[in-house]
């Protein structure tokens, strides 16, 4: 199990945080231009190219149908709405240059690219059209849409690629822009949101789906830390296989429901996506996917993509801890328990947090130190090491609540840990008990299992 000494070894939790902060770095700034170039000289015909033919494509089909809502018909046309629906070109070349490095380039380049081959790819395999028909417009309005019109064919619906690209667009600039500008931003943005419905250029389900499509692009390149794959490889675990396979069996269901072609059946998306992202967290990705920093907070992206699971799991922390107390008292100052509300927090000097899919409290003041694990896998040894100092630690500062989802197995294993290796107990064995003798049900896993075993 390990002795006091490996505490020392809490020091990598610094390292990380520098490590992130080393993503931020700038760089001179011919070099960002250069690479913003670069890539808008490849993205630009790209666009166009891609997006041509997928238009040809619809236009030579006799299947092409629409999902359209009946209050859609009360929407108005205001011609001069064009112009913010135009604006978002100038924005999409205005935020490659809006980079303090090549990284930063090249992770928003990676976003739209993302956006463009999944919205026209399921433009070519599910065209819809829209039913519209504009009238006759004359000024600076008529000359947009013809251009519009020059190019743009009434067939490339759902996602939208202008909500998804709006959608990365407008959060690249909201971490660049304060003041009044930042609301301004924000008025903005949602003008060009609306637009696509009062130009008759989309109907309302091409809206959702083209933010969850944005909101996948920003979760697949996020702003900084690694990529959400990056150096995955297939688990050798077979419990870890069993759980991604069990969701993804669960996203296909999902994604079936979808298939039956209903526009409310479209919303089923969301779920499935959800669920798949969390497959191949146990398959090969690992805690990554969550997206969780140290200090508890978790990025917009994955907080709005595993929404559904996320919402899922607390039901599941309801169903299993309502009738057990929210915490227990373990030894000198340190508590276990399942994942606390704000006001809970609160009455703790720290929390030292295991749940990699749960996110820090919005009005937990307390400090917050998190150790992101999957749950019902056994937890790595060296992040149980790591844990259990910053929980020895955390003790100077008050009392410590150390909590996973439920309560049981990830936060139960680290305080296992910190018995024995402080002293409190003796042996694994011992320390299993001690938490046993709190009133809370524990399942350890990992190293403590196999040397009380």
């Amino acid at each position: 199990m390990g002795h006091l000494h490996r505490f020392g070894r809490a020091a990598p939790l610094s390292s990380m945080v520098s490590s992130l902060a080393s993503t931020a770095r700038t760089e001179p700034y011919g070099r960002v231009v250069v690479r913003a170039a670069l890539w808008l000289a490849f993205l630009a015909p790209f666009f166009y190219l891609s997006y041509g033919f997928a238009n040809w494509l619809a236009s030579r089909r006799d299947d092409v149908g629409s999902i359209v809502f009946s209050w859609e018909h009360s929407i108005p046309f205001v011609a001069w709405t064009i112009v913010p629906y135009w604006s978002i070109n100038l924005f999409y070349g205005l935020s490659l240059l809006l980079n303090n490095n090549r990284q930063g380039v090249d992770r928003l380049a990676g976003r739209y690219l993302t956006a463009q081959i999944v919205a026209v790819a399921c433009f070519i395999l599910f065209p819809l059209t829209a039913t519209f028909v504009r009238p006759a417009t004359t000024g600076l309005p008529g000359f947009l849409f013809a251009v519009l019109g020059g190019f743009d064919k009434p067939f490339n619906q759902a996602p939208s690629l202008h909500i998804a690209l709006l959608v990365i667009i407008w959060d690249h600039w909201r971490h660049r822009l304060g003041g009044f500008l930042l609301p301004l931003w924000h008025g903005w943005c949602l003008v060009i949101g609306a637009s696509v419905l009062t130009t008759w250029q989309h109907h309302f389900i091409d809206i959702p789906t083209g933010a969850l499509l944005g909101f996948f692009a920003l979760w697949l390149f996020p702003h900084s830390g690694a990529l959400p794959f990056s150096g995955a490889k297939l688990t050798s675990d077979a419990k870890a296989r069993r759980l991604a396979l069990f969701y993804a069996l669960g996203a296909a269901l999902v994604l079936a429901g979808a298939a039956l072609g209903a526009a409310t059946a479209l919303f089923l998306l969301w779920p499935a996506l959800a669920l798949a992202i969390v497959a191949l967290a146990y398959a090969k990705a690992g805690a990554k996917v969550f997206q969780k920093s140290a200090d508890g907070s978790i990025t917009l992206a994955s907080r709005i993509l595993l929404l559904p699971y996320r919402l899922g799991a607390r039901v599941n922390i309801w169903a299993w801890t309502r009738s057990l107390a929210p915490q227990v008292a373990i030894a000198d100052g340190v508590f276990l328990g399942r994942f606390p509300t704000a006001r809970e927090a609160n009455n703790f000097g720290t929390v030292i947090d295991l749940a990699a899919e749960l996110g820090k409290p919005a009005r937990a003041d307390c400090r917050w130190i998190s150790f992101p694990m999957i749950d019902l896998l056994p937890p790595p040894v060296a992040i149980l090491e790591q844990a259990a100092g910053a929980l020895e630690n955390a003790r100077r500062d008050g009392p410590v609540l150390v909590c996973c989802a439920l309560g049981f197995q990830r936060s139960a294993g680290v305080v296992a840990e910190w018995l024995v290796a402080t002293g409190r107990a003796s042996t694994p064995a011992l320390a299993r008990e001690m938490l046993k003798a709190a009133g809370r049900p524990v399942h350890l896993a990992g190293a403590t299992e196999r040397a009380a075993s």
